[in-house]
């Protein structure tokens, strides 16, 4: 699930650090290092927060996809996203070029696209290991972009964690039991989600404020739902079944934008790209306390692979634009 314009998928993204501008922290001692580290913590909370927002949002979705389908909840929640956006953003429709609207286009065939797919992985195999694997998309648009060796080996660490989640033959829950077209779902959806960010920035260019992602999240909604009708049909205008999809987008988009916006306005993005990072910690918890999905030791050691993988690239770009 953008900070208007630079995050979330149904997670977020390290690769938001290759558009980023320097980040130009500032010194102090005394009472000021207080105050600073006070000032610090403040974005850090709201970070996570916004991640904690989305990847609960994503459980609830699991919990109503039995009442109108994958497809259905991803119509529910890009509708209703769309709406509070619009109605907040009041964008202006007149006065942009095609190429204006080529690219908010563009951002929103990607939304639909990595939403769509993240939804139906979601519906098939845990969240943790879905979010893990979607999470490699933008890390290989990290790598991509740097064009730096260090990155190289940390994708390799990345794919260590891959290996960990295909070869494990655990049972159950555990990344060794995942259904094949769910973890494929996630691995598109994290292709996706690199499409989203390179849009989600080309679009924050041309469009004031979060004007372009009101848009684009219509377009999205406008892809979803003719695919939410013909899966769920009627059941989506059953008032619970759309009360909860207004809670999913409340959740996974309208929330975690308005957190993630207030966070980059007080801390640099390839900070904030390292917490994103997180996502895939805070998405096996969020299956273990809502859905019940349990992971063995193993499963963990593949998230911690991949999140130390994301980290890892993103620190090496802060680092190279620092030189």
């Amino acid at each position: 699930m953008p900070a208007p314009s630079s995050s979330s998928s149904p997670a977020a993204s390290p690769a938001v650090a290759a558009t980023a501008p320097d980040p130009s922290p500032t010194q102090g001692s005394g009472s000021a290092s207080g105050s600073g580290l006070r000032s610090g913590l403040g974005p850090v909370a709201l970070v996570i927060s916004a991640g904690i927002s989305v990847q609960f949002g994503a459980a609830l979705a699991v919990m109503i996809m039995p009442r109108a389908g994958a497809a259905g909840v991803v119509t529910l929640r890009l509708a209703a996203a769309a709406i509070v956006l619009l109605l907040l953003c009041r964008p202006k429709v007149r006065g942009h070029s095609r190429a204006d609207w080529g690219t908010v286009l563009a951002f929103g065939v990607a939304m639909a696209g990595m939403n769509g797919l993240f939804y139906q992985s979601i519906d098939r195999i845990p969240l943790g290991p879905a979010v893990t694997l979607e999470v490699l998309g933008p890390l290989a648009l990290s790598v991509i972009v740097s064009r730096r060796l260090v990155n190289v080996l940390w994708a390799g660490l990345a794919l260590g964690g891959v290996v960990l989640l295909s070869g494990h033959g655990g049972g159950g829950l555990g990344f060794g039991s995942l259904d094949p077209l769910g973890a494929a779902f996630a691995l598109g959806a994290g292709a996706m989600w690199a499409a989203y960010i390179v849009f989600s920035a080309r679009t924050g260019r041309r469009f004031p404020q979060a004007d372009g992602l009101a848009l684009a999240m219509a377009v999205a909604a406008v892809i979803s739902l003719p695919l939410g009708i013909a899966e769920a049909g009627s059941d989506l205008l059953v008032p619970s079944t759309l009360a909860l999809g207004l809670g999913v987008a409340v959740l996974s988009s309208v929330l975690p934008y308005t957190l993630e916006l207030l966070a980059l306005r007080r801390m640099p993005a390839p900070t904030f790209a390292i917490l994103m990072s997180l996502e895939p910690a805070i998405a096996a918890t969020a299956g273990f306390l809502v859905l019940n999905q349990a992971m063995s030791a193993l499963d963990a050691l593949a998230i911690a692979l991949v999140i130390a993988a994301s980290m890892g690239a993103v620190r090496s770009q802060i680092r190279r634009k620092a030189a």
